[in-house]
């Protein structure tokens, strides 16, 4: 069966109703880019919203997504470029069949309860393990300071 290499229009509608995300949309009319806005649920990180940027490799689905945060983030699973330890999204793990939103999905889990074995940044997962009141308090301020308002939708 022939794949269509490109995510399909219906994988855009399905992101786009998901009610963790706003605002998904191909960037610059390139389907192969995606941009939204993540609405993460739990505190410190639900008090604002944090754009990403979700990209589609040419030999999509066979290869998967890359996601990245482009609003900074204090969190160990996301590093300062913004790239995200995904596991769902290695060569390891990847399923062809693997839909975009259920990468935006594992992206806002993700994000939702970090998670000192996915670590991309050694220094908080070991703040995050040793002092969690302060990595909360300083998570929180970042987010007050980076992240974008959350829409009222």
């Amino acid at each position: 069966a022939y794949t269509c290499p490109t995510p399909s229009p219906q994988e855009l509608e399905e992101a786009r109703r998901w009610e963790g995300a706003r605002d998904v949309r191909p960037l610059d009319g390139n389907v192969r880019r995606w941009g939204g806005l993540l609405l993460p649920n739990n505190p410190p990180y639900n008090t604002g919203s944090f754009r990403f940027e979700l990209t589609f490799s040419p030999n999509h689905p066979l290869e998967p997504p890359c996601a990245t945060l482009r609003t900074p983030i204090y969190h160990p699973s996301v590093d300062l470029e913004g790239r995200v330890c995904q596991p769902l999204t290695t060569h390891v793990h990847w399923e062809p069949t693997t839909r975009a939103i259920q990468v935006l999905q594992d992206l806002l889990l993700q994000l939702d309860s970090p998670d000192p074995q996915r670590v991309l940044r050694p220094d908080l997962a070991r703040e995050l393990q040793e002092r969690p009141e302060e990595f909360w308090r300083r998570a929180e301020e970042h987010t007050r300071l980076h992240a974008e308002p959350r829409p009222h939708t």
